[in-house]
């Protein structure tokens, strides 16, 4: 068989021919990793996997709750998306704990 036009990015069971034996040989870039491509993979399919980059974290903004326990966030944004089964990408996300302490807190109403 052949991978032509049915090359599939990741893992999809779907993206197969039959292959030698009547074994099934697979044409998404996750055969690399198991060893079962198709023969014809790297001629009809290889594309060089390209790993998820990004950017610089932003500031962390400010507490949740003005008074006592609360949390701060910030985030980041993908400026690559990761292709042909390059490396996913990392957490887009942060949150940590803080605690509001603002002028008011003390004050009894």
């Amino acid at each position: 068989g052949s991978c032509r036009h049915r090359c599939c990015p990741g893992r999809n069971n779907a993206c197969w021919v039959p292959g030698a034996r009547r074994a099934h040989c697979y044409c998404d870039s996750y055969c690399e990793r198991t060893g079962d491509c198709c023969e014809d993979y790297h001629a009809a399919c290889r594309h060089a996997a390209v790993g998820c980059v990004v950017g610089p974290w932003g500031p962390w903004s400010g507490c949740s709750s003005p008074c006592g326990v609360g949390s701060k966030a910030r985030s980041r944004q993908v400026t690559v998306p990761p292709r042909h089964g390059g490396e996913p990408c990392p957490d887009l996300k942060q949150r940590r704990g803080c605690r509001g302490e603002h002028p008011t807190c003390g004050m009894a109403k």
